[in-house]
């Protein structure tokens, strides 16, 4: 049986004891004067009346009043006393029988108890706040400066190994090596190796960094401390330092552990980048000492392994990285085919699946899924299955899942005229046509002009057959072509356009902007970069827009001439696609004005018939074309 900490009990009795004394003492002061005898009060100026028509029998004059009677045995009177040096000659020449009052002997102790007693009821409520504050913890205001770092120590039926973790086996390969060492570190020793002190996890949010940490503490059976880099800072400089400290002590008594930060770019960040505002900042203080404990313990003896995480480690202080420190990088990104597929495997034993559940087909359809995207969407198929009273979980219930994760949830109380319901008709039929065209672009999977999320009043869902990493010249502007092809129908049908391709336009632009300031595809400006982002991520992946470098005036008209130009033409192809393709157009708009959603081998099969025209590229002219059948 655990042993009862017997020191909380003890501060609740004293606190008690605490607040009896101060009742005690507040009651002594203020209950004699209300429950003394009570008398009617008269002026003064009454009193002395009384006096001079010789109807006061006797009066005792105090400090603070003076109590008279008008005969003898009865009712008292009191009043407050005037300076009058003739008071005492008036009593006596008007027969009053007059004394005076004794001074009080305890008057010192109720001055005492009025400085006393204020001082003690706000300590007392100091000290309240502060237990309460600070969770009644031990310690009170005292342990501000303690670490605030969670430790696991996990049996063998709860902790989290490396079985737990799929999806990437390149980052399990190389945090194998440091659990050998925290197993068997005296191999390592014998031969003079030093382990890195600190292996720093990078990539994007829900790729498993703080899963990957616990499954290394895991499989180690070590202790495991967590802690997130915004828990050392305070509005108190030195406090974030002293947390620092604090932590590595007790790494040190609990050795061989691990210490994980996650979030290191809370504290880490590159002092040169303008994020601190002088030597006291608290985020530099406590960057300083956690530079200063990974130079002063050696990985050898103490036995203390810092895992971090970050997904921003273009902005992290380069003390922080070099040799000796996080000497070691680990990118954990995010799965291809077959990790989403094991990631799938493993989260699928939590609910019940039926036999006709095709996994391998769901992870070919969910292409730039993290892990914690994968968990939340089995986990929302279950969620369907249970509102459709479904015994277990089908293939149809993942379907909808990746949906509504892509596109938003389905609203159909989202009622739309009928002249909005066939522009948006035409408007999903044009990307669809379009996209089924262009070289390299994503299966069309399926066409919808059911409103979904905060703003798609229809959407045309493009799935890619396998993964994709490199893109060529042609395939980006097959994707531009395909982003301006609702509007292009708009235009040929309607003959205007609406603010439904607003989205579009933003994207296809970045994406216009990225092949000639990031990727080089420009025979105007050449093989330059012009951008300043340090990612080389695609935009369909994720990536945000770049933002550009300081250029001339010449260099960024040019680039936004660049940009115009690869856009234009991209929307000139996809009007010429439409109107080679008008009838089929208007037959597919309106079986979805029938329908609201195609889908599958049924809409492949008429998508299959678009014709489209492609520029000779040997005669280097736009005019002469090649007219061409696509099978999809």
């Amino acid at each position: 049986m655990p042993i009862k900490d017997k020191k909380p009990q003890q501060r609740r009795i004293a606190n008690w004891v605490f607040l009896a004394i101060s009742a005690v003492l507040v009651l002594s002061t203020f209950l004699p004067p209300a429950f003394g005898q009570e008398t009617d009060k008269v002026p003064y100026s009454t009193f002395i009346s009384q006096v001079k028509d010789q109807q006061v029998t006797s009066a005792t004059v105090g400090e603070k009043n003076i109590r008279y009677q008008l005969e003898a045995g009865g009712a008292v009177y009191e009043t407050a006393p005037v300076f009058d040096l003739n008071l005492p000659t008036l009593l006596q020449d008007n027969d009053v029988e007059f004394s005076a009052t004794p001074a009080s002997g305890n008057a010192w102790f109720g001055s005492l108890l009025s400085w006393v007693i204020p001082p003690l009821i706000f300590v007392g409520v100091w000290r309240l706040f502060l237990a309460r504050g600070q969770g009644g913890g031990q310690g009170g205001v005292f342990s501000i400066g303690k670490s605030r770092a969670k430790v696991y120590v996990e049996d063998e039926d709860t902790k989290t190994t490396f079985t737990d973790v799929a999806g990437v086996d390149e980052a399990k390969t190389e945090l194998v090596e440091i659990v050998d060492f925290l197993q068997n570190s005296t191999r390592f020793t014998d031969l003079g190796a030093r382990i890195p002190k600190g292996v720093l996890l990078v990539g994007p949010p829900g790729t498993g960094k703080t899963l990957l940490a616990k499954a290394v503490a895991g499989e180690a059976g070590v202790p495991f401390f967590s802690i997130s880099g915004s828990e050392f800072i305070e509005m108190f400089v030195g406090v974030g330092s002293s947390r620092v400290r604090d932590l590595f002590d007790q790494a040190k008594k609990q050795a061989p552990c691990i210490i994980f930060i996650d979030e290191l770019d809370a504290i880490g960040k590159s002092r040169s980048s303008g994020g601190f505002y002088g030597g006291n900042d608290e985020r530099e203080q406590t960057l300083n000492q956690l530079l200063a404990e990974m130079d002063g313990f050696n990985a050898s003896e103490s036995t203390i392994i810092v895992l971090a995480a970050t997904n921003r480690p273009e902005t992290l202080d380069p003390a922080l990285l070099r040799p000796g420190r996080f000497d070691r990088q680990v990118l954990v990104d995010r799965p291809d085919l077959k990790g989403r597929e094991a990631i799938l495997n493993i989260h699928a034993t939590e609910v019940k699946l039926s036999d006709g559940v095709d996994l391998k087909a769901i992870a070919t359809r969910t292409p730039g899924f993290a892990g914690a995207d994968l968990a939340n969407l089995v986990n929302e198929a279950a969620l369907l299955a249970a509102r459709n009273h479904r015994e277990s979980v089908e293939q149809q219930d993942f379907a909808e899942a990746i949906e509504r994760v892509v596109a938003g949830l389905e609203k159909r109380s989202r009622v739309l005229n009928d002249k909005e319901k066939e522009i948006v008709a035409y408007h999903e039929v044009g990307h669809a046509l379009v996209g089924s065209a262009m070289p390299g672009t994503d299966q069309v999977e399926k066409i919808s002009i059911v409103p979904r999320g905060m703003a798609a009043l229809g959407y045309t869902l493009q799935l890619p057959t396998e993964d994709r990493f490199l893109r060529d010249q042609a395939e980006l502007n097959g994707q531009i072509a395909t982003m301006l092809g609702g509007r292009s129908a708009e235009e040929v049908v309607f003959g205007s356009i609406t603010t439904g391709a607003a989205n579009d336009l933003q994207r296809a632009t970045d994406v216009a902007e990225q092949m000639v300031t990031s990727y080089g595809m420009s025979e105007v400006l050449g093989p330059l970069a012009y951008d300043r982002s340090k990612q080389n991520n695609f935009l369909d992946n994720g990536s945000a827009p770049n933002a550009r470098r300081i250029v001339s005036d010449e260099t960024a008209k040019a680039i936004d001439e660049e940009v115009k130009s690869i856009v234009e033409s991209a929307h000139q192809r996809a009007l010429t696609i439409l109107r080679d393709n008008r009838d089929l157009l208007e037959e597919i708009s309106q079986l979805l004005l029938e329908e609201e959603v195609i889908e599958g081998q049924r809409l492949r099969d008429m998508l299959s018939k678009v014709e489209f025209s492609e520029p000779d590229q040997s005669s280097g002219s736009a005019d002469h074309l090649n007219r061409q059948v696509i099978e999809v």
